[in-house]
């Protein structure tokens, strides 16, 4: 028997599992960005002293223990039963050498004890500095806030004393116009009440002269006339008889 065929079909699947994405292999992986804190000039300064300080002790150290190891080695020398007074001296000498070196190391230390403490100084200062700039800046934004609230509140204070105001005015420009109607309603009927009254005396006149064509017609009013006439007449007579009796009482 021969071996059994391979299905073609089965063999490009394969293939197409084993390829990778290429959106996984474009994938970057995020990194998070470290906060850079901006250091004072001062503390810079200082830092940098400290560095410079601290590298001189770690020379002088170095050169101590080069001295300690040259001085152990010749102390095991100068301790062999067959030391010779040479390898005495050395060992001496080298004793000499760390003890020097050790002197040279106190005041390179002293200067880094000074360092760190400038260091520390400078550090407290400009903690100090940041610590008064954040209370400035916060009270700074409290100031803008008390004044952007402080206009919020004139404006409604103002549309509040607005509108008390204009209700105020209100009622009192309607007592007033009361007042004023009532005054002008007085007048107004006792103007009415006078032209009333005038025109009522007017018209009163008329109606006599109406009824006295009545009146007239009696015959009483026709004698009495002419009596006045005569007696008139008999005046204008015993008047013109007693001038002529003046003229002749002249002549004569």
């Amino acid at each position: 028997m021969g071996r059994p065929k391979k299905n073609p079909a089965a063999a490009p699947a394969k293939k197409v599992a084993a390829k990778k994405s290429p959106a996984k292999r474009g994938a970057k992986k995020t990194v998070a960005k470290k906060t850079v804190v901006a250091i004072a000039p001062a503390v810079a300064k200082a830092q940098a002293a400290v560095a410079k300080v601290t590298g001189a002790v770690d020379a002088q150290l170095a050169k101590v223990a080069v001295a300690a190891k040259k001085q152990a080695e010749a102390k095991t020398k100068a301790g062999k039963p067959k030391a010779t007074a040479a390898l005495k001296r050395a060992a001496a000498t080298a004793g000499n050498k760390v003890r020097a070196e050790k002197v040279k190391l106190a005041p390179v230390k002293a200067k880094l004890r000074d360092a760190k403490v400038a260091l520390k100084v400078a550090e407290i200062q400009a903690k100090t500095a940041e610590v008064e700039a954040k209370a400035k800046a916060v009270v700074t934004e409290f100031e803008a806030s008390l004044q952007a609230k402080t206009e919020a509140d004139l404006k409604k204070a103002l549309a509040d004393f607005e509108k008390t105001w204009t209700n105020t005015r209100e009622r009192q420009v309607a007592a007033k116009v009361k007042a004023r109607t009532t005054k002008e309603t007085k007048k107004a009927k006792a103007a009415a009440k006078k032209l009333a009254a005038k025109a009522k005396s007017l018209a009163a006149p008329k109606k006599a002269a109406k009824k006295a064509p009545k009146a007239a017609v009696k015959p009483v009013a026709k004698k009495v006339a002419p009596k006045k006439k005569a007696a008139t007449k008999k005046k204008v007579a015993a008047k013109k008889k007693s001038v002529t009796k003046k003229k002749t009482a002249k002549k004569a």
